[in-house]
């Protein structure tokens, strides 16, 4: 059996994919945070990445083959762990698991389906087209009144609030999960990696969801 068709390849695959995205959610949360220094922060930081087409292009490349991978191993070992078990447990009890670490599966998915969301509504402008195309005073794509245009409207603001709160309960688990995946871990470090990953899960929640929340209630506004 190859590698990566074996349990151990597996989550070492988990892991190494998860490590890129959880580096990719922070990097975008922090150029996201540039819509409250105002219109030329975001539509700045925007035409900065839109200057380097090719690295771009790559980036975005080696990140579709690392949620493809993650998405594939993730469902491959939950099908065998089902498989492990065909039969359902009588009585349940849960002594060390958690609530974000049994439905690790399902938080996955729903945020599969949100970012699909997300590139048809920011990249592919597929959704709400009356709110694209406007330049701003510099002669660049306003992405500023993009987003604010957009986030207005309660639905919107709403799915995004909620996929937020996901996002918390999937890596919650999933920030120490990867580490132990690696082989990064031990008795005496895995509690540490347990509330970092809490802590970690719990600032990328609060940086994201701000955005909507706070252009929702007018506190960011064109």
């Amino acid at each position: 059996m190859r590698w990566y068709n074996s349990s151990i390849g597996k989550k070492f695959i988990m892991g190494l994919t998860g490590a890129l995205m959880v580096l990719f959610i922070i990097a975008h949360m922090l150029g996201n945070l540039t819509i409250f220094a105002g219109p030329n922060g975001l539509d700045a930081y925007a035409e900065h990445l839109r200057t380097i087409p090719p690295l771009l292009w790559i980036f975005r490349a080696v990140m579709l083959c690392a949620l493809v991978l993650h998405v594939w191993t993730g469902f491959s070992l939950y099908l065998e762990n089902k498989a492990a078990r065909p039969v359902g447990y009588q009585m349940k009890q849960n002594q060390k698991t958690t609530f974000s670490a049994e439905n690790m599966i399902w938080t996955g998915l729903l945020l599969l389906v949100f970012i699909v969301y997300h590139l048809l509504q920011v990249t592919f402008h597929a959704t709400n087209p009356t709110t694209y195309g406007f330049m701003d005073a510099a002669g660049r794509p306003d992405v500023f009144k993009m987003v604010v245009l957009n986030l207005q409207h309660f639905g919107i603001a709403a799915v995004y609030a909620a996929a937020m709160i996901v996002l918390l309960l999937h890596l919650r688990h999933g920030v120490q999960s990867l580490f132990q995946s690696l082989g990064l871990t031990n008795d005496s470090t895995l509690p540490k990696l347990e509330t970092g990953g809490r802590w970690t899960a719990g600032i990328l929640m609060l940086g994201f969801i701000l955005i909507p929340i706070t252009i929702f209630f007018g506190v960011v506004k064109l």
